[in-house]
């Protein structure tokens, strides 16, 4: 089986995505790294880094220093999936930071996006 397109996506051409979602809301470029912090354990620093580095997305997962363990608390719909049913490990990962950016875009309270 052939890994899904969004694998082979280099994380530096989806970012900008995430931040025009947030910013068309009114929310801010920190608040979605913040976010991706959160998830993946990075640093600013790192992060940046990996966006130069133009690596896919699976990598950027995969490679993540510290993925949050409270992950598992996101739960809902995105692209039309319930989020805690995705089966395949790589694709419910980035569902869930899918589903951390579209609560950004929705006005939910960072706290709140970031299970506190």
């Amino acid at each position: 089986m052939t890994k899904p397109r969004i694998y082979t996506m280099s994380f530096a051409s989806v970012y900008p995505l995430y931040i025009a979602k947030a910013e068309k809301k009114g929310r801010t470029k920190a608040e979605v790294d913040e976010i991706i912090r959160w998830l993946t354990g990075y640093t600013q620093k790192q992060l940046e880094s990996q966006l130069k580095k133009g690596v896919d997305i699976e990598t950027f997962i995969a490679k993540a220093p510290a993925l949050n363990p409270s992950r598992a608390l996101i739960t809902g719909i995105v692209c039309g999936v319930r989020v805690e049913e995705v089966k395949e490990p790589m694709m419910r990962e980035i569902r869930y930071l899918d589903k951390l950016i579209d609560e950004l875009a929705k006005g939910k309270v960072i706290e709140k996006i970031l299970r506190k």
